[in-house]
């Protein structure tokens, strides 16, 4: 079994996207590979949670424009 790793965000920190989040179909309110949020784009943390079977965190990160992305820590710079 692979240990959880600790969040390194917090729900309500603001972050920037460090690169163009994609859509890869799971955002039901946009078409396949629309860019969701641009690099450089402020967003704030909205909630963490676990990946279950990788154990690895996940963000809900509401970007500007009241869009509200999936991420992992490698799309994220804090801001």
């Amino acid at each position: 079994m692979i240990e959880p790793r600790q969040p390194r965000f917090q729900w309500g920190q603001r972050v920037r996207a460090a690169i163009d989040l994609v859509n890869d179909g799971s955002h039901p309110k946009a078409p396949p590979d629309a860019v969701l949020a641009r690099i450089g784009d402020l967003g704030e943390i909205v909630q963490v949670g676990m990946h279950t079977d990788s154990n690895t965190p996940v963000y809900l990160v509401e970007f500007e424009g009241e869009r509200v992305v999936g991420c992992l820590e490698e799309e994220l710079v804090v801001s």
